[in-house]
């Protein structure tokens, strides 16, 4: 199980990564992440299927990611129809030219096909016999992870990617220094879509097949995921935000597993995981509403008492 749990919260962790870059650092609302999950994982189905290699799969799949994210923010920025709006157009395309990449068929079987997942498997059950093979994918996501999280982090420290912060919280400042937001809001939001393709890659080698249906409600999951990690701890320093990403995802996938297999003992069935992750969410804004309102109540304390003072003196 535990394995189970560290691999799911480290493939959905880049989906989640993802969503960072576009709802908190670009501050856009990007529903197109649900069309662009299903994409990555119907594209590499396809790829891997016609015998090519998995690095190769992956970086068509990361590709057509891109070009979800470029068509989500043409829609925004050229039609100027709101962010959500466009997401929402976008995800709803994709489901058609989903079908169409995989040959008008909703799923695509991969359980016959060699993936990197299967080799990895293979080599962890000769290398180690007495362990569960799962551990293998396990720490060769782990590795990979942390490699991303490290670029990610790096690219945060550039000019460009302070930039990229300072649009999401203040677009008139960049736009007052000479840059264009426009481009640097559709790199963001193609970044995120590819690496929402990227997890769907990863999940459809994990769970052996490609469908169409598997991102619904992706979305919702990565902004509980995101909310998780925001209220275990807070901080500024971009290494703590993406660490905090990676940590609430695999929290929150842990929650769901833990609400599948012992859940029928409080009577909640795999029906209800939906409605468990909408409370799951509605918590989480209570409490951080709850915890923004104690930090405006003590300022507010703190500026009467220093208030008072300087009247007694």
């Amino acid at each position: 199980m535990f394995s189970g749990i560290l691999i799911e919260g480290l493939i959905y962790g880049i989906m989640v990564l993802g969503l960072f870059c576009s709802y908190r650092v670009l501050n856009f609302c990007d529903m197109s992440v649900d069309g662009t999950f299903p994409m990555g994982a119907c594209v590499f189905a396809v790829c891997i299927s016609h015998g090519l290699s998995t690095p190769t799969a992956l970086c068509i799949a990361f590709s057509a990611g891109i070009i979800a994210g470029l068509v989500t923010s043409a829609i925004y920025t050229k039609l100027h129809i709101p962010d959500l709006l466009a997401g929402i157009l976008t995800m709803t395309m994709l489901y058609s030219v989903n079908l169409r990449i995989m040959g008008n068929r909703a799923n695509l079987s991969l359980l016959k096909v060699e993936t990197l997942f299967s080799r990895i498997t293979a080599l962890t059950t000769r290398l180690v016999p007495g362990i569960d093979s799962s551990w293998g994918i396990a720490v060769f996501l782990l590795i990979f992870i942390l490699i991303l999280k490290l670029l990610l982090d790096l690219f945060f420290h550039t000019d460009m990617g302070l930039t990229m912060g300072a649009l999401g919280a203040n677009p008139q400042l960049v736009i007052s220094q000479g840059v264009n937001p426009t481009i640097l809001r559709t790199i963001g939001i193609c970044f995120g879509n590819g690496l929402a393709a990227v997890a769907g890659s990863f999940a459809a080698m994990y769970n052996g097949f490609a469908d169409v249906g598997m991102g619904t409600g992706i979305v919702v999951s990565g902004l509980a995921s995101l909310m998780l990690g925001e209220f275990i701890f807070r901080s500024n320093k971009i290494s703590m935000q993406t660490l905090r990403v990676l940590i609430g995802s695999i929290i929150y996938r842990a929650l769901m597993i833990l609400v599948r297999t012992y859940g029928r003992y409080i009577h909640i069935t795999p029906n209800d995981l939906k409605l468990v992750t909408g409370i799951l969410i509605c918590i989480c804004l209570i409490f951080t509403r709850l915890k923004i309102r104690d930090k405006y109540l003590a300022k507010k304390e703190m500026k009467a008492a220093a208030a008072k003072k300087e009247a007694e003196k």
